[in-house]
């Protein structure tokens, strides 16, 4: 891996970036340092930014938080998100991957999450009478670092034999400094108690098809940036993208990053600190 200390030493290379939100822009609160302006520099390079996350809801709603947060529509041109590629699988009549689920699902996930599947002929009901579960993470009841806090309902669940839709493969997020868990933990431990889960969003490759078609360039002139060794890093060397690890997110305190990497199997072509320029 090459250390770098800013994205404008490599730029020349690339036209456009996949750009993680969580971990790399923001901290869920607010965005890091430089980061807007490092935005602002690769706008007056013309290079092109299609954020990528692994969010649980609609690209207006994440670009609604990015405004929140003082990041206006003019630092990137586009947002994917895994939950957009959900309600797709959810809008498609008979999707492949969700053939014989039924229509009726029960919903792990805060109320904000509901734009994923509100105008959709989909039905949200209680769990004992659900066809299958749509997790888009940890309700607003209970303590987001305790992943054991929903075992009851997953337990039920198994026992029913109910799929499982997962809008966020992300185990954790670093949100304000504190790790908080993902609609992808809640899945992991829902396969160990034998139950079948589908996931939309990094590393699989279908999640970069909408991208690519945003960027229209060569794959060896895109960049993609992310703070996730499983997600970002992974996925970005699936698709044949160069990939920039950030430090700064999820694996600030895991001390040697070379280490890190070899043990993921995985080898960025750059690591930094943080997305600054």
């Amino acid at each position: 891996m090459r250390k770098i200390a800013g994205i404008g030493e490599i730029i020349a290379g690339y036209s456009a970036l996949v750009l993680d939100l969580w971990g790399v822009v923001h901290d869920g609160v607010a965005p890091y340092p430089g980061v807007v302006e490092c935005l602002a520099k690769l706008r007056g390079a013309e290079v092109r930014v299609v954020m990528l996350s692994n969010a649980p809801r609609r690209a207006a709603a994440a670009g609604d938080a990015l405004r929140r947060m003082g990041i206006t529509d003019d630092c990137y041109h586009a947002i994917v998100t895994s939950g957009e590629v959900v309600r797709g699988m959810l809008a498609r009549d008979g999707d492949p991957l969700l053939a014989g689920w039924g229509e009726s699902f029960w919903h792990l996930g805060p109320p904000r999450d509901r734009n994923l599947f509100e105008g959709l002929d989909v039905l949200e009901v209680p769990l004992d009478r659900a066809d299958f579960i749509l997790n888009t993470g940890p309700d607003d009841e209970r303590d987001p670092t305790d992943p054991t806090a929903f075992d009851a309902e997953l337990r039920l669940a198994a026992a029913r034999g109910l799929p499982m839709l997962c809008a966020n493969p992300d185990l954790e997020v670093m949100r304000a400094g504190k790790r908080i868990i993902c609609a992808g933990l809640l899945a992991e431990r829902y396969r160990a108690m034998g139950g079948v889960v589908v996931s939309a969003g990094k590393p699989d490759p279908l999640v970069y098809r909408p991208v690519f078609d945003l960027i229209d360039a060569p794959r060896e002139r895109i960049l993609a940036v992310g703070d996730s060794l499983r997600t970002d890093m992974a996925g970005a060397k699936a698709v044949g993208i160069d990939h920039a690890w950030v430090l700064g997110g999820l694996h600030k305190d895991d001390g040697d990053p070379d280490q890190a990497a070899r043990d993921a199997g995985l080898a960025p072509n750059y690591v930094m600190r943080g997305f600054v320029w």
